[in-house]
C-alpha cells in the first residue's frame, strides 16, 4: 500500500506563551503528498500545536508531540484551519500521513479514531463545556475528567476494541468510527 511521503524534516521553534507553551511556529514550508498525489502544505509561519487528540485520550493514544505521527500532525493542524477542506478529508489525510511517518496500521487507526472523536464529540459538547468550564477547569485535580471527557474515553475504548479486530482496510476503519460517532 502506498502511503505518500513528506518533504523532509520540519523546522520549527517553540513559542513562549503564558498558557502552557504548547505552540510551535513552522520556520520553513513543509508538506505531505498523499497517495493520490495531493500536496498538503504547511507554510512557513504557520502555528502548530501537535496532534488534535483530546487530552483525555493522551494516555491511550499518545500526546501531541510524541511518536511517529508528529510530522502528520503538522500538516493536519494547518489543514484543519482551512475552511475549504472538509474535516473528514483532513482526518483521512492524517491517517495516511501517520502511515507514511512510520506508524503501524493499528496505531494509525487509533490515532485516526482520536482525531475523529476530537472533531465530532467536542463540536457536540461545546455548549456544555462552556457551561461547565468554571466548575471543572478551575477546581480540577490532575487526571480528573469531566463527564464528557469520561464519555470520550469510553467511546474510544469501544472503538479501539473494534478496530483491533478489523481488517487493515481504511474503508472499514472509517465505517467503524463513523457508526460509533453517529
Amino acid at each position: 500500500m502506498t502511503t505518500g511521503n513528506f518533504s523532509g524534516t520540519p523546522k520549527t521553534e517553540w513559542l513562549t506563551e503564558p498558557d502552557g507553551d504548547r505552540n510551535m511556529r513552522l520556520l520553513e514550508d513543509f508538506y505531505y503528498e498523499d497517495p493520490t498525489g495531493k500536496r498538503w502544505t504547511a507554510y512557513a509561519g504557520s502555528i502548530i500545536n501537535g496532534a488534535s487528540i483530546p487530552k483525555e485520550l493522551w494516555s491511550s493514544v499518545g500526546s501531541p508531540y510524541t511518536g511517529n505521527y508528529r510530522r502528520a500532525s503538522i500538516v493536519h493542524d494547518v489543514a484543519c484551519r482551512d475552511s475549504t477542506i472538509p474535516r473528514t478529508q483532513t482526518d483521512e489525510m492524517f491517517y495516511f500521513a501517520c502511515l507514511a511517518g512510520g506508524c503501524s496500521v493499528l496505531q494509525a487507526k487509533l490515532l485516526y479514531a482520536g482525531v475523529r472523536i476530537g472533531a465530532t464529540i467536542y463540536q457536540q459538547n461545546f455548549v456544555n463545556k462552556l457551561r461547565m468550564a468554571d466548575t471543572y477547569t478551575l477546581h480540577r485535580l490532575p487526571n480528573q475528567y469531566t463527564e464528557p471527557e469520561l464519555q470520550n474515553r469510553a467511546l474510544f475504548t469501544i472503538i479501539s476494541s473494534q478496530l483491533q479486530q478489523s481488517s487493515d482496510s481504511f474503508s472499514e476503519t472509517y465505517r467503524i468510527i463513523n457508526a460509533a460517532l453517529h
